[in-house]
């Protein structure tokens, strides 16, 4: 067997171990702890894996992207969500709109929707151990006392699968849905030139666990928020409703925008075209928020602000901002201050790709702040790090997904502040190695393909 076919089998063989550890975790047990032995071996396998797929040709490795990307979200397929309840929220969501009712008006415990439940989100029995309480019942639907907190095109993705699944299983029909938008998102990486990099989202075992098995709409998102960076540099207008349309669906995306603005003060003279994406972003949030508007007797932000307020990130509690309390003194750890030491340094960071970032390539932007948010913020939710996973395949810059990895320490079982503070910290010391040796002054990593905005297939070989 010639060299060629050899690293071929190889990776296809490595990819199949990842499916199979991946499935393993979400399929083969009900406990978290073995559940995470086995997501930490697909992350290992999946890293070799793409190490693998740089010896293979391009022409083979495209069919091996496509392949590995479909066997290992398939994994997702296994079990019901196995480290998330979103999923039944987004169900009861698409059912209310059916019914001609706003999202945003009532919420799953109101007593005027008692015609829309039924066993699959309302269990009969009066145990509610694992389920929420809904006054009267219990419930699989989270926070059954507040209003929804998606966003107009989520909620529109939310009845288009409710009606176009009639008779099907509400979370078998999200799940499938993510699986098919996880294979949107890695035809949007190869058809934008990504060639192996495309990889780095389709074999990953996040995709899996996160976009399908847990079926969260940031897969929607992420796949928006690709397309967006993919074209917004040849076509300004779709780029920018692309993006607008990404946020519509979760929000998270907005943290995308410096990328827009790459170069746009070169020379500290303002390229005032380059806003032009950024206001057919902020008018396409606009006008999907406008039927709902229409439809709806409250507030369409239903509970975002609650949202914010429970995981931490006004007042600094829930893990939050775990990294800048490393580098504090006690006596600094104040909600005021470990907030305004993020957003100082994330508009520094803003300003930097404003002056030096590369117009062609804007997605190294929208990459890099998407990044150093995450590192600075250290979310306490594993599936808001697929928009990272998206775009570090779109840019190559692989040691991103380090900080992907990091947020999955959040389902290790008993308590694990530490252990999620500690990850989020070798993930910034991975990421800062990467970035040192990019510039030659470490041993240097694989580079990104850096042929114009739309790089040749198989540059990523080089």
């Amino acid at each position: 067997m010639d060299s060629v076919k050899l690293w071929t089998v190889l990776a296809g063989a490595l990819v199949c171990g990842v499916a199979a550890a991946t499935a393993a975790g979400i399929g083969g047990t009900t406990q978290i702890a073995p559940m995470f032995a086995w997501y930490v071996v697909a992350w290992v396998l999946f890293a070799v894996a793409v190490w693998a797929l740089g010896r293979v040709p391009a022409r083979h490795a495209v069919v091996l992207v496509l392949a590995g990307g479909a066997l290992v979200g398939a994994a997702g397929l296994l079990a019901q969500p196995r480290t998330s309840d979103d999923a039944y929220r987004y169900v009861w969501d698409g059912r209310v709109q059916a019914a001609g009712l706003s999202p945003y008006d009532r919420t799953p415990a109101d007593p005027s929707l008692t015609h829309l439940r039924d066993d699959l989100l309302f269990p009969p029995g009066g145990d509610c151990t694992g389920m929420w309480d809904a006054g009267d019942v219990c419930t699989r639907v989270n926070r059954p006392t507040v209003h929804t907190i998606y966003p107009p095109v989520a909620e529109g993705y939310f009845l288009v699968v409710h009606a176009l699944s009639p008779g099907v299983d509400g979370i078998t029909a999200l799940q499938a849905g993510g699986w098919l938008l996880a294979m949107g998102t890695t035809v949007v990486l190869l058809r934008a030139g990504r060639g192996r990099w495309a990889a780095l989202w389709a074999w990953c075992p996040a995709v899996a666990l996160e976009a399908v098995n847990n079926a969260h709409v940031d897969a929607l998102a992420a796949l928006l928020t690709v397309a967006a960076f993919a074209v917004v540099a040849r076509r300004t207008l779709a780029g920018g409703a692309l993006l607008g349309a990404g946020i519509a669906a979760k929000l998270l995306p907005a943290v995308t925008i410096p990328g827009l603005l790459s170069g746009a003060l070169r020379g500290f003279r303002p390229r005032w075209r380059a806003l032009v994406p950024v206001g057919v972003a902020l008018a396409t949030v606009a006008a999907t928020y406008v039927p709902y508007v229409l439809l709806s007797r409250g507030s369409v932000l239903g509970y975002l602000g609650g949202y914010v307020d429970e995981e931490g990130y006004e007042d600094s509690g829930g893990g939050r901002y775990a990294l800048i309390r490393l580098l504090l003194p006690g006596p600094w750890e104040t909600p005021a201050v470990l907030l305004g030491v993020t957003l100082a340094v994330l508009l520094a960071m803003a300003v930097a790709i404003a002056v030096h970032g590369d117009p062609a390539r804007p997605w190294r932007g929208a990459l890099a702040f998407t990044g150093a948010a995450f590192l600075l913020m250290t979310p306490g939710y594993a599936w808001y790090a697929l928009l990272l996973i998206g775009l570090t395949a779109l840019d190559g810059r692989w040691e991103w997904l380090a900080a992907a990895a990091a947020s999955a320490v959040t389902y290790v079982p008993g308590q694990y502040a530490h252990t999620e503070t500690a990850a989020y910290a070798v993930a910034a010391v991975i990421v800062v190695a990467g970035a040192l040796a990019r510039r030659g002054y470490l041993p240097r990593v694989p580079q990104t393909p850096s042929r114009g905005h739309r790089p040749r297939r198989d540059a990523a070989a080089q």
